[in-house]
């Protein structure tokens, strides 16, 4: 089976229609709304945060994050 690729623009609208239709259109903004492109350089931005700190001075604060227990959502 062969799928048809669809321009980008189309599969975008008949998603947001779905999505309105079995969500509501509050939820379905919501739910959109949380994937955008953002502005910026963050690999730039991080390589200026970074660039001036050694393995040495990070791994100390990686190791702390990670022992702490991680809390669960009910």
């Amino acid at each position: 089976m062969k799928a048809a690729m669809r321009p980008i623009a189309q599969l975008t609208e008949q998603a947001t229609e779905i999505l309105i239709r079995e969500m509501g259109i509050v939820d379905a903004l919501r739910f959109l709304n949380q994937f955008h492109a953002g502005s910026g350089d963050y690999t730039k931005d991080r390589g200026r945060w970074l660039n001036d700190l050694s393995l040495a001075q990070i791994t100390p604060e990686i190791k702390a994050k990670s022992k702490k227990p991680r809390r669960t959502s009910r």
